[in-house]
């Protein structure tokens, strides 16, 4: 084996280690909403949401960026090693100290723009949680940017397992926003210990490594990350601050619940975008922009070949994939959910590698996604007192689309689609004619039988648990097992009819013979001894 062959061996184990561990952070993560709506009012799920939509926005836009320098300086530059971790080290802890200051000297900030007294007292609390979060969460960047994939996986689930834990146990026992909170605190608290000592081990001393020519120089390189971070951020979380202006905190609730996003769906569009970026690269610098359109298209038929059922799947039964997940006090965030979910199939456009290779795309969506954030920021704006919930998530999803819809347009010029090139796209279409035909065979049963089936589920899991003494909880076990027998038929009538039109890939379809003859027990050819 060469040494490029293991070299890319290392790289394919450094991304599966970090997949697992991602999918079993998100795992880990999504448990503790769906017990705070259990154990928190209303009232209170909205300030919880809120709080934390303040925390996680502003870890995300303070730091600008400057941890993802670590990835360039830390592979190259020996000599700044030190320096580079002391320059993200110093540069975080000021920035959340600067978070934090701002919301104890002004706790009102919070409270005048949500509208809620409850935020005004919190604001202090949430500094605190601001500051330790940023501080802390090199953690697990350090340790990807020195290629310790093994190490940066330990500490992405062990730091979500202690975090869902202390939370989980703090809405369990205590049931109040400020216990969520706390517990936050000593979760990043510690992280920030594991930190500092991770990096005296690797860094020995990296604390008397000051060079401020340097910090100069690495600020530079994250101008862009920051700037990208904040539109990101302006585009998809704005309309949650608009909601929470002019909407109580029981209605933010039903609102944000309703903005649920299902983990899968990012996860698996970042897996496929992360390894075809550098591939991309390498056919824009040979001039091959046929073969970048046909491998485009293939992973954009991989990804349709999930998305356009479950779409199909939860717009049917978004009614019972709400309450069962969140309970029927969140009925109301079912119509929310659908719009929310028009999205969806768009999300299959593998563009983002396309406009990585080309430096004008890139530019051109850049500005055009200036102009979303203005646009957004004004209507709602104009919409605030006038606007009801569906109105501000049915402007959310316009706006997702359209982005969608232009950076397919621009990616289609960079390659120079033309109309004779529309035959590619023939296996989406039966992807999408397949998924259609399940659907309607789901609103079939699902008319005739939904109702029937639910109250006997329902039934049936509260004796269930009530064998074991347990009173809670039949709403959730029933509402799965609802789930599970309608997805059964769903997926059995997508598979059928996607065979038939012949929406699967010949090659996938012989991998999954394989797999399915691995996982199958061998029968013995030999007879057995009397």
């Amino acid at each position: 084996m060469g040494i490029s062959e293991q070299k890319k061996e290392s790289l394919t184990t450094q991304s599966v280690w970090i997949l697992v561990a991602k999918i079993a952070g998100f795992a880990l993560n999504t448990m503790l909403p769906l017990l705070v709506v259990r154990y928190l009012t209303q009232e209170n799920v909205g300030v919880y949401r809120q709080a934390f939509l303040v925390a996680a926005n502003a870890v995300l836009v303070l730091p600008f960026g400057f941890s993802m320098s670590a990835y360039y300086y830390l592979n190259r530059d020996p000599e700044k090693h030190h320096a580079a971790v002391l320059n993200i080290l110093a540069f975080n802890f000021l920035m959340g100290a600067a978070a934090f200051l701002v919301l104890f000297l002004f706790p009102g900030v919070l409270g005048a723009t949500f509208q809620s007294e409850e935020l005004t007292r919190l604001s202090p609390l949430i500094g605190i949680v601001i500051w330790l979060w940023i501080f802390s969460s090199f953690l697990e960047t350090a340790a990807l940017a020195q290629q310790e994939a093994r190490l940066g996986a330990v500490f992405i689930v062990f730091s979500q397992g202690i975090k869902t834990l202390l939370m989980i146990g703090a809405v369990v026992m205590f049931r109040t926003v400020d216990s969520i909170i706390y517990a936050a605190i000593a979760v990043f608290a510690g992280q920030s210990v594991l930190l500092v000592a991770y990096l005296h081990k690797r860094f020995p001393r990296f604390w008397a490594h000051i060079d401020l020519p340097f910090f100069r120089r690495q600020f530079a390189y994250t101008v862009p990350f920051g700037l990208s971070v904040m539109l990101y951020v302006g585009q998809t979380d704005i309309h949650n601050y608009f909601v929470s202006h002019s909407f109580s905190a029981a209605e933010f609730a039903i609102y944000s619940v309703g903005c649920f996003q299902l983990p899968l769906i990012t996860l698996l569009y970042e897996s496929v975008g992360s390894v075809m970026i550098p591939k991309m690269s390498q056919l824009q610098d040979e001039d091959k922009k046929g073969e970048m359109l046909r491998l485009t298209v293939t992973a954009t038929q991989k990804l349709a070949f999930f998305y356009f059922p479950l779409f199909a799947f939860l717009m049917v039964v978004a009614s019972e994939f709400i309450t069962t997940l969140f309970t029927s006090q969140y009925a109301a965030s079912a119509a929310i959910f659908r719009v929310n979910l028009i999205a969806l199939p768009l999300f299959s456009l593998v563009v983002d590698p396309i406009t990585r290779a080309y430096p004008k795309a890139a530019h051109f969506l850049l500005r055009v996604r200036v102009g979303i954030v203005i646009v957004l920021l004004a209507v709602f704006w104009y919409g605030i007192g006038r606007f009801g919930l569906l109105d501000m998530i049915a402007i959310v999803a316009a706006s997702i689309v359209f982005e969608k819809l232009v950076a397919a347009w621009i990616s289609a010029r960079m390659l120079e689609v033309r109309f004779s090139d529309l035959h590619l796209l023939k296996p989406i279409g039966k992807i999408a004619a397949a998924a259609s035909a399940a659907a309607v065979v789901l609103v079939v049963v699902y008319a005739a039988a939904a109702g029937q089936m639910m109250n006997l589920f329902l039934a049936l899991a509260e004796r269930a648990l009530a064998f074991f003494g347990l009173a809670k909880g039949f709403e959730f076990v029933g509402g799965c097992m609802f789930l599970g027998l309608f997805a059964s038929i769903f997926g059995t009538a997508y598979l059928v009819f996607a065979i038939w039109l012949g929406a699967v890939d010949p090659d996938d379809k012989e991998k999954f013979s394989r797999l399915l003859r691995r996982a199958m027990p061998r029968r013995s050819s030999e007879p057995k001894a009397a």
